[in-house]
């Protein structure tokens, strides 16, 4: 490979005409080429109708079903119920009705005054429900009954309307996508071009056709997040190679750690009784990384959050991000319970607090916006919550005063001309070189912008416009909007709360983090050294990235395109519904 790889570079030497028509044609194309590899993901997922699936049934006092649409389900006076029962003996929020993956179904007393009875006996905590059994709420009777056999046969062909589009033609553009990259940056290169390039890339394609062929072995046909995933990726690795190319092999390898953690994380969510068993373990990693930190970080760019080891430093915080949501997720049974919400406010108070004394201030904000988004879906309660943002904004002042560098960040704030060789020099430049760049940019490898610090980090979406244009750097943040607002529209007929909060909060935090890197980037927002998802260079960064996708993966209810349940082969499909036949 090494000496065809001197030849190629030695032939663009020689004849530099024929590389600068190669960028002059692929600058034009590459906006072509990630349209055709991101609307047909994008589409597919903003498509899903995200009907509900009903597990079972209540018969109501006057004889009326009442379907059971998720496996937790609040039965209760609120009109926010997912049963509602209007008698003055119910509690707003009355019992909690929930099914395990063995298809048992468990009724739980949220502390009512009325009671809750089981066939006529009264049950302390909680108690198992089987089919055909009386659960008397505040002496209001109810019958769990089964889904009956059309029921079950709408359900089946729903489902399989659901089904993802085919995305095997969006690898395909991608591939494509990645070879013309590849050769444009090793033309942008020259003489300094190194055999790696070339080699990161191969990798990269091979992963990815490599996950793609065994995760369909296995029944599975979804695969617009990853398609995103793999796209932005790819970016990460071209904004790399365009900065610091000795760090392409490091970012790779992130890449392909990420992918690992995307799918252990997310095969492991299927189970949520092993899911439950190992959230305070997540909650004391959390903590354990941030205190690590906090007695070991290095200084970089003004916050000591980075752990040196050898020759590789990281981030804990990121992986912190992850341990956070596990924690700060519950399922219904738990999510009542004050003692468990108590404990997850003094974790958030700990985690902030370590960032706070690290002065990552920008990673703070992200936590604290993640704590609001799960503990308004925990409690639903916007008095607290606003008492909470009132005090952070007190505690944000009294920082402001004690950490004098972070008042210059917001004095510069929205002046960054006025300051263009001070405060505001990376902000000016950044806009400079998004401006040169135009819709179509300069082409990867071309721009100026990676010589000012942190260019491929906090000021990577500068890169993008610079040198990929403004309209892929656009699609880039599209892909991270149309990621968030499946999660919230999948959320609306999630199986558990725990999937429904921990997604909600995963992209609450890509939203958040991207706004933060985007609009902090041209003086839109205050900079805060946070880095865009996917696409910064760095590998804990990039780690921590495809980790929270796996949480938005969990929500997918679609038929075998979900790590949320296990994947059914066509024989088992096929099973099911022949048994709803039968049953007819």
């Amino acid at each position: 490979m090494q000496a065809v790889f001197d030849h190629l570079t030695a032939l663009i030497a020689a004849n530099p005409a024929v590389g600068e028509w190669y960028t002059t044609i692929v600058r034009f194309l590459f906006p072509v080429l990630a349209l055709l590899i991101l609307l047909r993901a994008i589409r597919s997922l903003l498509r899903v109708p995200h009907t509900p699936e009903t597990w079972a049934q209540l018969s109501m006092p006057n004889g009326a079903p009442a379907p059971l649409t998720h496996w937790e389900n609040i039965i209760g006076r609120s009109r926010f119920a997912d049963v509602v029962l209007n008698y003055p003996s119910i509690s707003r929020q009355h019992a909690a009705l929930i099914r395990g993956e063995d298809a048992v179904w468990t009724v739980y007393d949220l502390d009512s005054k009325g009671g809750t009875l089981v066939n006529g006996e009264k049950i302390e905590g909680s108690a198992q429900v089987r089919e055909g059994d009386t659960i008397t709420l505040g002496g209001v009777p109810l019958m769990l009954l089964p889904i009956t056999a059309e029921e079950k046969q709408a359900q089946l062909a729903h489902r399989k309307a659901e089904r993802p589009a085919t995305i095997w033609p969006s690898f395909l553009w991608l591939t494509l996508f990645q070879v013309l990259t590849c050769f444009q940056l090793i033309v942008a290169s020259g003489e300094a071009a190194t055999v790696m390039i070339p080699v990161v890339f191969l990798c990269l394609i091979v992963v990815m056709w490599l996950y793609f062929i065994v995760i369909r072995l296995t029944r599975c046909v979804g695969f617009e997040m990853e398609t995103i995933a793999f796209f932005l990726s790819t970016l990460s690795l071209a904004v790399t190679a365009s900065s610091a190319p000795s760090a392409l092999p490091k970012q790779l390898i992130a890449v392909l750690l990420g992918l690992g953690l995307f799918l252990i994380l997310g095969i492991f969510l299927r189970d949520l009784s092993r899911v439950q068993r190992i959230r305070w373990l997540m909650a004391a990693g959390a903590i354990a990384l941030l205190g690590i930190t906090l007695v070991l970080g290095k200084s970089k760019y003004g916050a000591s959050n980075w752990l040196v080891l050898g020759g590789l430093s990281f981030q804990p915080s990121e992986i912190a991000k992850i341990c956070y949501i596990f924690a700060g997720s519950a399922t219904l049974d738990r999510l009542f319970r004050r003692r468990n919400l108590s404990l997850f406010i003094v974790l958030t108070g700990v985690c902030i607090g370590c960032l706070g004394l690290m002065s990552d201030f920008g990673t703070a904000a992200i936590f604290f916006v993640t704590f609001l988004v799960i503990a308004y879906l925990r409690s639903g309660d916007f008095a607290t919550l606003s008492l909470i943002c009132g005090g952070a904004v007190f505690g944000g002042i009294i920082i402001l005063e004690f950490k004098p560098y972070i008042l210059n960040r917001f004095a510069a704030w929205g002046h960054a001309w006025e300051q263009a060789s001070g405060a505001g020099f990376q902000q000016t430049r950044t806009m400079s070189a998004a401006a040169s760049g135009g819709l179509v940019g300069v082409g990867a490898g071309n721009g100026w912008l990676h010589n000012v610090a942190a260019a491929d980090t906090d000021l990577v979406f500068g890169m993008l416009c610079e040198e990929w244009g403004l309209l892929i750097a656009i699609l880039a943040v599209l892909a991270i909007i149309t990621l968030a607002i499946f999660a919230a529209r999948a959320c609306r007929v999630g199986r558990s709360s725990f999937y429904t909060i921990a997604a909600c909060a995963a992209s609450s935090l890509l939203v958040f983090q991207t706004c933060l890197n985007v609009f902090g980037s041209v003086d839109l927002l205050p900079l805060t050294g946070v880095t865009f998802p996917f696409v910064s260079n760095g590998g804990s960064a990039m780690m921590s990235a495809w980790g929270l996708l796996a949480f938005l993966k969990a929500t997918d209810t679609r038929e075998n395109a979900s790590f949320a349940t296990r994947f059914l082969s066509s024989r088992q499909s096929d099973g099911k519904e022949a048994r709803a036949h039968e049953e007819d």
